[in-house]
């Protein structure tokens, strides 16, 4: 929080404190009920004047002197904070994270995102075509104006910080892209993360050999070296370029084709189940399941015609994307 919102929060403390001093030391001093002491702590610290409840005596009247020499000082300091933050714009900034925070305490289930540079930003780019629900961590309050212009959540602190992910939602995320460009930050937040959230998935980048192995005695899930995914690509477009061009037209962002590559799950209660992927495959337009992963067992590539369908099943399909929406739609996904 910025100083003009402290100091805002400090004076309204202030406010709070002295308004529960004065109700308790008219009640004391006074025998005053509490709305009464009340009644009088308020008009005395505003300096109204509507008269006392009832007469004062010795020691009544010296309390009063006193709330009204220290109220009257706390109300001009209240007044002068928030005389600042509207000026400066401080207000709207300190309502608008109010807001934000607020959505992202009622979460679940989303992912959140450390670190908004090139990789984080693809990373980021590609998640909002599927919409998936995002919270982003950023500590270059430079960077705001950027994060604002892409319409989600996010959390100007540094992620090495617990009270950063906890902002974020950790302890409810399902996963969480670690993608600074500091191999060692890149640990520590991953050590962080699972300590919040043993349950959750983490993703992360390695700039370094050495820290990809870091990354992987740490439990990252997914330790990604991006030089060597780049490497290899190159090797692969000189080396097979046909089967690159035939991956590029199956990764949506990158070459906008009528074809994909996509992963549905068939729910508890669905009409597919019983039904064979033969009878799937026939139904859809040019649509083929590459793949079926079934609970805990190993991942089947081109799983056979006659395969029922179970509920839990997870396929990988590639097809026509308007059969792939339709296929998603019958699931319910």
């Amino acid at each position: 929080m910025n100083v003009g919102g402290r100091r805002l929060l400090i004076a309204l403390g202030l406010i709070v404190l002295l308004t529960g001093v004065g109700t308790c030391g008219y009640m004391l001093i006074e025998r005053m009920s509490f709305q009464d002491a009340l009644f009088m702590t308020v008009i005395t610290i505003t300096t109204v004047g509507y008269g006392e409840v009832k007469p004062l005596d010795a020691g009544g009247t010296i309390f009063t002197i006193v709330l009204i020499l220290t109220g009257v000082g706390t109300a001009y300091y209240v007044l002068a904070a928030i005389t600042e933050m509207v000026v400066g714009g401080q207000l709207k900034e300190l309502l608008g994270r109010n807001a934000m925070m607020r959505k992202i305490r009622k979460l679940s289930g989303h992912v959140i995102v450390c670190g908004y540079g090139r990789f984080g930003r693809v990373v980021i780019e590609e998640l909002r075509r599927y919409r998936t629900k995002l919270v982003i961590v950023e500590n270059d309050p430079e960077k705001e104006g950027s994060l604002m212009q892409t319409g989600e959540l996010y959390i100007l602190g540094s992620a090495l910080e617990e009270s950063a992910l906890e902002n974020a939602g950790i302890a409810s995320a399902s996963e969480i892209v670690i993608a600074t460009a500091s191999d060692p930050d890149n640990v520590f937040i991953a050590l962080s993360a699972k300590s919040k959230n043993p349950r959750i998935r983490i993703h992360a980048r390695a700039e370094s050999e050495l820290g990809l192995k870091h990354l992987e005695l740490a439990g990252v899930d997914q330790p990604i070296s991006s030089y060597h995914w780049s490497a290899m690509r190159i090797a692969n477009a000189i080396a097979r370029p046909s089967v690159v061009d035939f991956l590029d037209l199956l990764l949506p962002g990158i070459r906008p084709e009528e074809f994909g590559l996509e992963e549905v799950k068939v729910p508890d209660e669905s009409s597919l189940t019983g039904r064979t992927i033969a009878t799937l495959e026939h139904e859809g337009d040019r649509i083929r399941i590459v793949a079926l992963k079934r609970g805990s067992e190993p991942m089947a590539f081109v799983p056979g015609p006659q395969t029922t369908i179970q509920p839990g099943d997870l396929f990988v399909a590639i097809g026509a994307r308007p059969s792939l929406q339709q296929l998603a739609q019958r699931l319910g996904k």
